[in-house]
């Protein structure tokens, strides 16, 4: 009985100190965008396949856990132990999806199909039971429409259904914690227009820069710090928007790409140089703005990484890639807009300077380099 509690508490405990001492540099999966696809049969049923940290899920920790210290976990548990955690993931997920037939919730069976198989082992981070979590079971009949959400503990949803009774392929790009716009299962047509494609590509490119693209938003920060005023500032954020379209553009339309590792080393390089400038010139050289030019096609390919990820949909396309890059400007400019508004007061002042512009180099300098030394080495 006693050796019995002793292993509760241990497990317990080190749960706990995985939630709460979970960091971004741990070995863990990226869930940034959580990838689902609904494949819907011509034998009336549906298979859907969301990609997501299962392990975390057994556990109840964050995603963002070491990934090994998980599997140890897990590997460790009895037959019994582990079939809760199994139970526990599932319950989890029934509770955090929405998957709705003609408005009335529907209750899937929900099985791990990487547990076991050989992608557990080869996978490039360890995972025990998998990366994937399959919901299935019957369309109810004489369905019309078909819904599918996820709540907020899960991020961007890249939704693509896979109607095989037609062989009809469509995505749907939702926001976190949104309701797809219900699929016709009887016409079997495309939800979504170009209305909602602007929608939704817009969002996606304002939240890689608020909340989610920290090295984007400490560049912008250093390019308002080194000149605050507005004529300036306005010449360095042109020459940096021309050249991340460029690069977008091309990368996405496959002329020009660059492997992802190096890309992110090389954005994290780019911050560090603002940084150091900021602090050894007070003055804008002529060279600066096509410096910044140079690292806005690093940060272009950054951004064309992003839009692979979600899947860009085949019939508006164009659209989807000209809005994404309005979201992004408008992210930038918001935080142009929030950084004056905290320091538009002083930055007449005598000391500004030595209180706000060296100090906040400083800490972008700082933040930076470990990024850069973390993305080439680590």
């Amino acid at each position: 009985m006693q050796s019995t509690l002793i292993v509760k508490a241990t497990k317990f405990i080190t749960v706990f100190v995985l939630n709460i001492f979970s960091l971004p540099i741990a070995l863990a999966h990226d869930f940034s965008i959580t990838e689902t696809t609904i494949f819907l049969d011509s034998s009336n049923t549906y298979k859907i396949d969301m990609l997501v940290d299962v392990d975390a899920l057994a556990l109840g920790v964050s995603p963002t856990s070491d990934s090994e210290q998980v599997v140890s976990i897990l590997t460790a548990l009895s037959l019994q132990d582990l079939e809760q955690a199994k139970q526990k993931a599932r319950q989890t997920i029934q509770r955090r999806i929405r998957l709705r037939f003609d408005g009335t919730k529907h209750v899937p069976t929900i099985t791990f199909p990487d547990h076991g198989t050989k992608f557990s082992v080869e996978s490039e981070l360890p995972t025990f039971l998998g990366l994937t979590a399959r919901l299935s079971g019957e369309i109810p009949q004489f369905s019309k429409e078909l819904t599918f959400g996820a709540s907020r503990a899960f991020k961007v949803v890249n939704l693509t259904i896979v109607d095989k009774r037609v062989g009809r392929t469509v995505q749907q790009l939702l926001g976190v914690g949104e309701d797809s716009p219900p699929y016709d299962l009887q016409s079997r047509s495309m939800f979504g227009g170009e209305e909602t494609v602007i929608l939704r590509y817009i969002l996606v490119g304002f939240e890689h820069i608020l909340p989610k693209g920290l090295d984007h938003i400490l560049f912008v920060l250093g390019l308002f710090l080194f000149s605050c005023r507005l004529r300036p500032l306005l010449w360095q954020i042109t020459a940096f928007t021309l050249a991340h379209s460029i690069t977008l553009a091309l990368s996405i339309f496959g002329l020009f790409t660059l492997p992802s590792r190096p890309v992110e080393a090389l954005i994290a390089l780019s911050i560090v140089y603002v940084g150091i400038e900021n602090m050894v010139t007070t003055e804008l050289k002529p060279w600066r703005p096509m410096v910044v030019f140079v690292f806005g096609l690093l940060h272009g390919l950054g951004f064309a990484q992003v839009l692979r990820q979600v899947s860009m949909p085949k019939e508006h396309f164009l659209t989807a890639l000209l809005t994404f890059n309005l979201g992004v400007e408008f992210g930038q400019i918001t935080v142009l807009a929030l950084a004056f508004l905290l320091f538009g007061w002083f930055i007449e002042k005598p000391w500004y300077r030595q209180r706000v512009v060296l100090p906040g180099s400083v800490l972008i300098c700082l933040i930076a380099t470990y990024w850069c030394i973390e993305r080439t080495f680590l």
